[in-house]
């Protein structure tokens, strides 16, 4: 692609924030997604952060991928290619935040200052009046610059809540509409978040209902245009043209960004599907990804399907390369012990077991020193693992705390972390290649 360095794409567009986790960024998202789409409009949905889940229901509320986009993890060149060029072919971009507006480093205020991004509050008003107005008041005014331009109100309980909120609102900061209390709308949620999409039987009904309860508000407008600099998309090399790699994808291994998808796929890679819940055996294969997800609530079916884990074992011991994240690595020790105290056996590659709690055990993002290179991510998780491994390497916070082991055995890689494959592509090909195949950082 010839991009000239002045070369600007324009599209309207509006990041959508909170001043807290919890007040419905997520509702409002895929609700303006599906009113802007069924108004004939083609909507790009980005999530900010690590999130798995959100985007999935973004991505059934627009009909279109749903990327992640962070400062830290992917980069501020990576976000801004990726806006780019979905603002070549969309009418809309809209970009969830995460958590809330100052909350991390980098912030999703950071991200708006830094990408020119126009920004909606999205405040939960059950329990307020007038207080409404000074909270969007110091979300804006908190930090200088800070490009909030409108506010929508959540959970409301009637149209008289719904003026009163309105008229609280400072001069300088729009009213955007507002949402009523609907059970019937809002989105389930579990320990580590909202249900995945797959699993909300009634996700496209409640995203409707979402979507037609803001046709008559300001929402239903097209938000300000934001001029993007064209920026190309990294060139790979093919380090692993020839490889087929087999990726699990099921209800247990559902936490899968598109964009590693898509890294693997530009490397040069033959990906091919398949569910350890269901199949008995491996599909031909040089290389596995065992990505994190839902083991826990699946650990009967997993310890049951005792063929595809001896498969999984034959691979490893023929020296194939095998990535297991989080859940996925899960499954690879001897045990994993459900809240119940239930003991399920797995595939016994890694020695050890892992139990659930209730207490969150890992949270954060990671950054990781291995001999392919180093590469970023997160992590996010319930279990604590125990094993006589001696880590191969530890993962580090942004901020220099101690994170996540890696284990290694053979070129079975496993960790809590969850990669972002494209923070170091042609570090990331050298987890799927064979010993004397693998690119070493410089």
């Amino acid at each position: 692609m010839n991009i000239t360095p002045t070369e600007t794409i324009a599209c309207p567009t509006l990041l959508v924030v909170a001043p807290a986790s919890g007040q419905g960024k997520t509702t409002v998202v895929a609700a303006l997604a599906r009113l802007h789409t069924r108004l004939g409009r083609r909507v790009r949905v980005f999530k900010c952060g690590p999130d798995f889940l959100d985007p999935q229901i973004h991505a059934i509320a627009s009909g279109q991928p749903c990327d992640n986009i962070d400062l830290w993890m992917c980069g501020e060149h990576d976000a801004a290619w990726r806006l780019a060029d979905a603002a070549r072919n969309a009418d809309l971009i809209l970009v969830e935040g995460v958590m809330g507006l100052y909350d991390g480093t980098p912030s999703a205020a950071e991200l708006a200052k830094r990408l020119g991004l126009p920004i909606l509050a999205v405040i939960d008003g059950a329990a307020m009046a007038a207080s409404f107005g000074a909270i969007a008041y110091g979300l804006k005014h908190y930090q200088a610059g800070t490009p909030l331009t409108a506010a929508l109100a959540n959970r409301v309980g009637t149209a008289r809540h719904a003026e009163i909120l309105e008229k609280s609102l400072p001069a300088d900061i729009a009213w955007y509409g507002h949402l009523p209390r609907d059970a019937n709308a809002e989105l389930p949620e579990r320990h580590l978040g909202l249900l995945p999409a797959a699993e909300i039987d009634d996700l496209v009904q409640r995203i409707e209902r979402m979507a037609d309860l803001l046709a008559p508000t300001a929402a239903a407008q097209l938000p300000p245009q934001v001029d993007f600099r064209a920026c190309a998309a990294p060139e790979l090399p093919p380090l692993l043209r020839g490889k087929t790699i087999a990726v699990a994808r099921d209800a247990a291994f559902c936490f899968i960004y598109p964009a590693n998808v898509d890294c693997l796929t530009a490397l040069g890679a033959r990906l091919c599907f398949f569910s350890p819940l269901a199949d008995r055996t491996l599909p031909e294969c040089d290389a596995v990804w065992l990505p994190g997800g839902y083991p826990e609530l699946h650990a009967a079916a997993l310890a049951e399907n005792r063929p595809l884990w001896t498969a999984l074992a034959a691979h490893v011991e023929a020296g194939k390369a095998l990535l297991a994240e989080c859940g996925g690595m899960m499954t690879l020790f001897e045990k994993l012990y459900t809240l119940d105290g239930s003991a399920h056996p797995m595939a016994g590659l890694l020695p050890g077991s892992v139990r659930m709690q209730k207490r969150l055990a890992g949270l954060g993002m990671q950054e990781v020193t291995l001999p392919e290179g180093v590469l970023r991510g997160h992590t996010f998780h319930y279990s604590q693992s125990e094993t006589p491994l001696t880590p191969l390497s530890t993962s580090v916070h942004p901020a220099g705390r101690t994170g996540e082991a890696i284990y290694r055995r053979q070129r079975l890689t496993a960790s809590y972390m969850h990669i972002y494959f494209p923070s170091n592509p042609r570090a990331l090909a050298g987890l799927f290649l064979n010993e004397g195949e693998i690119p070493h950082e410089s």
